[in-house]
């Protein structure tokens, strides 16, 4: 495995969106900060596919839905993650497309709550991943 498929690159990637979310909420960007908080879990996700060694996966998997479906298999369904999370997910999934496809911006609170939603996302595959290499 190289070092870009690795799960701590993910995880390096998810915590610079993850920092680039909270500074965008603090700048009032709702929609900007859903868009970062949103591919700090994308990244986080492939971190958590990578470090359980998905079969079949060798290179990223670039579609949104083609990720979600497969965290959602091989990661909630098997018990591995809490279901909140995926369910986190396709909601600030939703609201990321909310944020890049439409002229209606995201609410201050709806951006906070996804913010806050990939800090405990991120925290809980960073907690996945460190509890199988201990």
């Amino acid at each position: 495995m190289t070092s870009a498929l690795s799960p701590l690159s993910y995880l390096r990637k998810a915590d610079a969106a993850l920092s680039a979310a909270r500074l965008l909420l603090q700048a009032q960007d709702g929609d900007g900060a859903c868009n970062r908080a949103y591919y700090a879990m994308f990244d986080a996700a492939h971190a958590a596919l990578f470090a359980l060694s998905v079969e079949g996966l060798a290179t990223p998997i670039k579609t949104h839905n083609g990720l979600v479906g497969k965290f959602g298999q091989h990661v909630v369904a098997t018990g591995q993650l809490a279901v909140v999370h995926g369910s986190d997910l396709n909601k600030v999934q939703s609201l990321r497309e909310l944020a890049d496809y439409s002229g209606d911006p995201v609410e201050h609170d709806k951006a906070a709550w996804a913010v806050e939603r990939s800090e405990a996302f991120v925290a809980a595959i960073r907690h996945l991943i460190e509890g199988r290499e201990s």
